[in-house]
């Protein structure tokens, strides 16, 4: 319940689960963040979670592992809406170093595993599947060599399979997808059987360069593009949750003048 009558009653959930890409979305220090802007949208309406795994690079299997381990209860909380973002680490190429690739067909099933899962199936949360974004592999090779990185994790052919699975499991399962791999390759220009914007086999990409600050995360740009791209979405397919008709959980100042006893100095 929201607004005057129910300023009782606890906030629900904006929940978002996925990995560097999410949990870097609450930092400002570059700029604009994606979290923060989220937080402000549903101020006074929705607790906005952030559940970004960065460290050890998630990938949908150890986000399938760690799921129940942070979903409230109902007794706890209610979740209105959940994002999930992930995939970026399971489409490093297979046989890399750092262990994160997950097979295709392993993903599509991890995907289906979280949104089935009995502590997400019993919130019914409205649900948000995002897909990997491209990834810029000039700019993957300058940031590798910089970390000491050796041999090339990522490539923007194999990425675009996990995107297009990621949209096929949305598709399965009736979810609403927000398609940002198609969105940062609109901006760049892609065209259909011409080479993917941030492969080598084409010149580098400047708007890619803008988006991607080391080939894979984002920069302040692709982090508004998500949050724009977010709002339009949730306009489109739930129009009454649009924060600007979505009422105060606890009243404004005039309305609850006179409910609460403010404490004698």
């Amino acid at each position: 319940m929201s607004g005057a009558e129910g300023y009782e009653a606890p906030y629900e959930q904006f929940l978002l689960f996925g990995d560097s890409l999410l949990q870097h979305s609450c930092s400002q220090q570059k700029g604009f963040a994606f979290v923060p802007a989220l937080q402000d949208a549903f101020i006074r309406r929705l607790d906005v979670i952030n559940r970004g795994f960065r460290f050890s690079g998630y990938n949908t299997s150890q986000a399938l592992e760690v799921l129940p381990n942070f979903m409230p209860s109902l007794e706890q909380a209610h979740l209105r809406f959940m994002m999930v973002f992930l995939g970026a680490n399971d489409a490093c190429l297979p046989g890399s170093a750092s262990g994160q690739h997950v097979p295709l067909d392993t993903y599509k099933q991890n995907l289906r595993g979280i949104f089935q899962h009995p502590c997400v199936t019993t919130q019914k949360p409205r649900l948000i599947l995002v897909t990997p974004p491209p990834v810029d592999e000039y700019s993957l090779e300058v940031s590798d060599a910089a970390k000491g990185i050796l041999g090339v994790r990522r490539t923007a052919e194999y990425t675009k399979l996990y995107a297009e699975a990621c949209k096929e499991i949305g598709q399965d399962l009736g979810l609403t997808v927000l398609d940002l791999w198609s969105i940062f390759m609109d901006a760049a220009g892609y065209e259909a059987g011409k080479p993917l914007p941030g492969s080598k086999k084409t010149v580098k990409s400047p708007i890619l360069g803008q988006l991607l600050s080391d080939g894979l995360h984002f920069t302040p740009q692709a982090y508004t593009v998500l949050f724009e791209s977010t709002m339009e979405v949730i306009k489109r397919e739930w129009p009454e949750q649009d924060p600007n008709e979505l009422q105060f959980v606890h009243p404004t100042w005039q309305v609850a003048h006179g409910r609460y006893e403010v404490p004698e100095a």
